[in-house]
């Protein structure tokens, strides 16, 4: 499957607005939106690093969306009032 496809794919899901977090511990310390972000995070520095190893577009492109997943995490943990 090219870019192409997989991007105009993708376009026509529609968004639920549902999370899905990689952990599936919850320690009462930690709320959703910090998992969130902390998984974000994580995967944007995993898709930096192979940048650094590929140097390619794809992955360029790659680390781009990985990287405003993070930041789109990132002003949830910001905008979170405790209850």
């Amino acid at each position: 499957m090219s870019l192409s496809e997989l991007k105009a794919l993708l376009d026509q899901v529609h968004d639920t607005r549902e999370l899905v977090l990689r952990s599936a511990a919850h320690d009462p310390i930690w709320n959703e939106a910090y998992m969130a972000w902390s998984d974000a995070h994580v995967e944007a520095e995993d898709a930096y690093h192979a940048w650094l190893r590929d140097r390619g577009q794809k992955a360029y492109s790659v680390y781009r969306a990985a990287q405003d997943r993070e930041d789109a995490a990132q002003d949830a943990l910001a905008a979170f009032t405790p209850r």
